[in-house]
């Protein structure tokens, strides 16, 4: 008995007809199923072809909620910078403005693989060309999910805080003047430049011991989240910087930030109206970052600002009060306010620590109070290396005896050492100086 095989004209035509019952099945779907039905057998069809399945997928938002920020997203974005597949197309590059460094990110819908304790997970950026919406799929097998949820994720976010703070770039924050009294804007109150201060521990001219001190401090704050947690205390520290103008106080803070990799945001009392806009402007200032009031024996009088306050109102009386209170500065120090935030350094400078109220000083206020005086042996050691790259010479010691009767700041010695770079002219340049300094105070006296 022989087999007929079919003739391509039939094979056609039942192809065609075939596809005609498709088109025609599809239509009736389409056009007279209601919808309820309709989603409920796309939804069983997917179910069950999903039954099949052995991969899983997990889906992160950009946004949660349609408006909050996805700290898991971000952490992916910057965790999948360096990683790239070989099948991976296309890639974005970019450097935004005040960068330093060039990134490299995920492009629409491409895949990167990535490997994790032996296991192959895919991760796919997908956002839809009507919205600007994106998120990120986590495909990978059904039996890794307990080592996906319970480990991989947690790696992702403490990996990507690592990186960030590799390619992290300072900056110098300062308030925009065009959107302070804008308060649904968050953090467009503020206007940033890169953080470029050569400044560093190892180049400032200051006692060796009061540095040392310094470090340790900055040290043990960071690695003490959970202690301040369990006693019930802000993570915060507070600092107190004061001595004569010229002696450091700008340099240490740089310092410090260099040191944490801290931004450093500029407080400008005078510019603030009201304790309402100091608050709105510490809760939109970002963790991990110094926050400066400088020359605040200046900026603003703290002992009688309510007393002011009420005398200009009874000559205005249509005028708000716009001023900053000493109550609204010691909320945002030590008050409820302080607590909008983790991990912050506050520090206030000032050259007259006499005239600020004692309300300011007490410990849980500014825990550190760093005296930074006149040039000092040790400090000019310093300052002679920076400058001079010398690390000793003959003329040292005529200095360090001039430097013991004599008051000048290191700004000072650092101008005199700045004018000539042959050591030998530059430090007999430096003793004249001394001279004549200390033979202007003699006369004064």
């Amino acid at each position: 008995m022989s087999l007929q095989t079919p003739s391509a004209k039939t094979v056609i035509s039942t192809a065609a007809s075939m596809a005609a019952t498709a088109v025609l099945v599809r239509s009736i779907f389409r056009d007279y199923v209601p919808h309820e039905i309709k989603d409920l057998v796309l939804s069983s069809l997917t179910s069950f072809m999903k039954s099949f399945s052995s991969q899983l997928t997990l889906v992160i938002d950009e946004f949660e909620d349609g408006f909050k920020s996805n700290h898991l997203f971000k952490a992916a974005k910057i965790y999948l910078r360096p990683t790239i597949s070989p099948n991976t197309a296309r890639l974005r590059v970019s450097q935004p403005k005040k960068e330093n460094n060039i990134l490299i990110t995920m492009e629409r819908n491409e895949e990167i693989i990535d490997l994790f304790n032996g296991i192959e997970l895919k991760w796919k950026l997908v956002s839809s060309p009507k919205s600007e919406l994106r998120r990120f799929e986590l495909s990978f097998h059904k039996k890794h999910k307990d080592l996906v949820l319970n480990s991989y994720l947690s790696y992702v976010l403490e990996k990507s805080k690592e990186m960030k703070e590799e390619i992290k770039t300072l900056k110098l924050l300062t308030l925009n003047s065009c959107r302070i009294f804008r308060p649904r804007m968050g953090r467009d109150m503020w206007e940033s430049v890169n953080l470029d201060h050569p400044s560093t521990f190892e180049t400032l001219a200051m006692d060796l011991e009061a540095k040392k001190a310094i470090m340790e401090d900055l040290e043990r704050f960071v690695k003490r989240r959970e202690y301040y947690r369990k006693v019930g205390r802000a993570w915060k520290r507070g600092y107190l910087l004061f001595g004569p103008p010229g002696t450091g106080k700008s340099s240490l803070v740089a310092a410090m930030a260099n040191y944490l990799k801290y931004d450093v945001y500029d407080l400008e009392l005078m510019s603030i109206r009201s304790d309402s806009q100091l608050k709105r402007l510490v809760i939109s200032t970002a963790n991990r970052s110094i926050l400066v009031v400088e020359d605040v024996d200046c900026s603003i009088e703290l002992q009688n600002r309510r007393a002011k306050a009420r005398a200009n109102r009874s000559f205005h009386p249509n005028q708000m009060n716009q001023e900053v209170t000493l109550s609204g500065l010691l909320n945002f120090i030590d008050g409820l306010w302080s607590s909008c935030g983790d991990e912050r350094i506050i520090v206030l400078t000032t050259n007259h620590k006499d005239r600020l109220d004692p309300a300011l000083l007490r410990p849980g206020r500014m825990d550190v109070h760093v005296h930074l005086s006149f040039c000092t042996p040790c400090g000019f050691r310093m300052l002679a290396h920076n400058y001079l790259g010398i690390a000793e010479h003959q003329l040292f010691a005529d200095i360090e005896q001039l430097l013991e009767t004599t008051k000048v700041t290191p700004a000072e010695v650092g101008e005199q050492l700045l004018k000539i770079e042959e050591p030998e002219a530059s430090l007999r340049g430096l003793i004249e100086f001394l001279k004549k300094k200390k033979g202007n105070e003699t006369q004064s006296s």
